[in-house]
Order: C-alpha cells, then structure tokens, then sequence
C-alpha cells in the first residue's frame, strides 16, 4: 500500500457585508443580493489520503455533527475523479455552528481543493463549482475567498476588488435563530417597492467597495424582534466605534469593523463574559497565500485551483 498523503488547512469564516431579501423565486427560495467575505476566523483540518482499492472515509470531531457536510463533500469529490482511498479527516471545530459564519460550507469547501491535490488528479474550476453547488449555496464562495457579490440563491459569484486590510469584533452569542423560521417572517414585509430600492441600494454598494455607512441586513429586523439581546450587542458595537456594525446571514453573529487594530482590541474588552474574537478581514490574494503555504508539499507552481504535483 502507498503511504498517506496528509496536509492541515484552516476554513476559514465568512461575514456578510451586505444581504438583501428581494422575494421569493419560482422554486420556493428567495432572491438575495448580498456580499460575502472572508475572515481570519477558522476551523481546522488534517486531511490523509492513502490509494486503496475500496473507499473508506473516516471523519473525527469532537461534536460529532450529524448530517456532515465534509463527509458529503469527501464522497462527491472522489466519486468525481473516479478515485478509491482511505481517506481520514480530522476536524476542529472554532467557528460556532448556526451562526451565519458559514463554517460548515467552508469545511467542505477545503476538502474540494484538498482532496484532487493529495490523490494526484486535477479537477479544474467548473467542475469544483458544480460539485460545490450540490452541498450547499456558500460552498462556492470559499473555492475563491476574499470578496464577491452573490444573487440568486447565493451561489452566483462575482468577484469584488480586494479593499485595504480591516480589523473587527466578532460577537456569537449562544442565540439560535432558525434561518427556516427568519425566512418565514421575512416574507410578509417584502413588497415590489422594496425590491426596486434594494437594487439600487446594492448596486451603489458594490460600486463603493462593500464596506461603508448604511449597510444593511434584511434579517435583521426579524431576528432583533425575536432576540432583542442581539440589538443590544449591535448596539454596543457602535458606541465602541465599529463601523458598520452587521449581524451576518441570518445570524445570530454579530461584527462590528474597526479603523485600526488597536480600536478593535480596546472595543474587544468591553466584551468579556461574552463569546467574541478579534477578526481580520481576509482579502483573495492572502486566501491563495494560505492555500499555498498549507499545500507547498504537494504542488509545484502556485496555480488556482491548487494543482497536485503528483498529477501525470
């Protein structure tokens, strides 16, 4: 038997910068305008990879998450290149589940650009994103990193400029807001004049860099009128100066951004006794550099997606 190919790469989080409900689809979903972006919040894992004539998958964590998108993301990938393994994936957990962090959907993502470079085969961009797409909206969004506006459903990607690096808090109280149930009450309140002004609000956003006064997130009115506790947080955000302060996806995370780092430390300590971290955003370029590094036993070139130097 061949001997295991291993790497450790981190998942990284993702925040919303903007997110906005226009209505629901013909196929029962919603339109969404938003954008995503990456930040130094990250799960870890240590992925092996040993030839085999039959596939076993092995996946530890120390929650054992039911309904486990990395397991999912192992079986498509290999089943895509047409490979049989013995695949061990051992997953640490930092980024809090259902928090609208996306970590779950990052997870699977760092098997889809792992996987290919450990089993020697190259698996190129469109293919990842197909496979991406049956996991789940965000998984696409974390095969590039760094900034992009997505509609739709959330898995139609555009990439946005990289903007000057940016520190944050990040709050993520033990509030479980059903993503479910915040669509359900969503819906009422949205109307076609509201979906005209959203357009437009998105569009001036994208073309001021994603980041400025006026942000908004659609759910928050929702998940605000249902934990109160969470407009409390975003409200002591803003008095410790971030700017903007956004809950992110349906919640219930919270982050506020911050002119320096030392601003962002300084609102850090007003947080104690609370769940909070201090965060960077994670541009495109460092996203790649990450990958790179983590990979550099196994390519050769520094390539997007990664390319395995084993491939023939």
């Amino acid at each position: 038997m061949s001997a295991p190919r291993r790497v450790r790469v981190r998942a990284l989080a993702k925040i919303n910068l903007e997110l906005r409900v226009l209505g629901k689809r013909p196929d029962n979903y919603h339109e969404l305008r938003t954008i995503f972006q990456t930040i130094s919040l990250a799960d870890s894992l240590e992925i092996g990879f040993t030839p085999a004539r039959r596939t076993v998958i092995e996946i530890q964590d120390r929650l054992a998450i039911e309904d486990n998108l990395v397991l999912k993301a192992a079986c498509l990938i290999l089943d895509m290149m047409r490979t049989t393994g013995k695949v061990l994936i051992r997953l640490r957990k930092r980024i809090p589940m259902g928090a609208g962090l996306g970590g779950g959907s990052s997870d699977a993502a760092a098997v889809l650009l792992a996987m290919p470079v450990l089993a020697g085969r190259v698996v190129e961009l469109p293919d990842l994103y197909r496979t991406a797409a049956a996991l789940g909206s965000d998984v696409s969004f974390f095969l590039q990193g760094g900034r992009a506006a997505a509609i739709g459903r959330g898995g139609e990607l555009f990439p946005l400029p990289d903007v000057s690096p940016q520190h944050g808090v990040l709050l993520t109280p033990e509030v479980h807001v059903s993503t479910v149930q915040a669509y359900q009450r969503l819906s009422p309140r949205l109307t076609t004049e509201s979906q005209e002004n959203k357009i437009f609000s998105f569009q001036s956003r994208l073309w001021d860099g994603g980041v400025s006064e006026g942000v908004c997130n659609d759910f928050e009115a929702v998940a605000f009128d249902e934990h109160p506790a969470l407009r409390g947080l975003k409200r002591r955000l803003v008095r410790a100066g971030a700017s903007p302060a956004l809950m992110s996806g349906s919640g219930s995370a919270i982050f506020g951004l911050f002119a320096t780092g030392e601003e962002a430390q300084r609102a850090l300590t007003g947080f104690e006794g609370e769940r909070a971290f201090r965060i960077s955003l994670v541009s495109r370029t460092r996203y790649r550099a990450m990958w790179w590094r983590a990979l550099k036993e196994h390519i050769d070139q520094k390539l997007w997606p990664p390319r395995s130097r084993y491939a023939r």
